[in-house]
């Protein structure tokens, strides 16, 4: 695995994302709830 990240990357890839995409996963990621209790990670979406 460690070779994979640690090898030098020949191709830069430029991706035109859409505002609408941005703010839909901008969105997501501020309602993601994370809690952990005894070990257990527990995953909510606060929608």
């Amino acid at each position: 695995m460690g070779k994979i990240y640690s090898a030098e990357q020949s191709k830069n890839y430029n991706y035109k994302v859409s505002d609408s995409t941005v703010k839909f996963l901008l969105d997501y990621s501020k309602a993601l709830d994370v809690m952990e209790a005894e070990g257990i990670k527990f995953e909510s979406n606060l929608n």
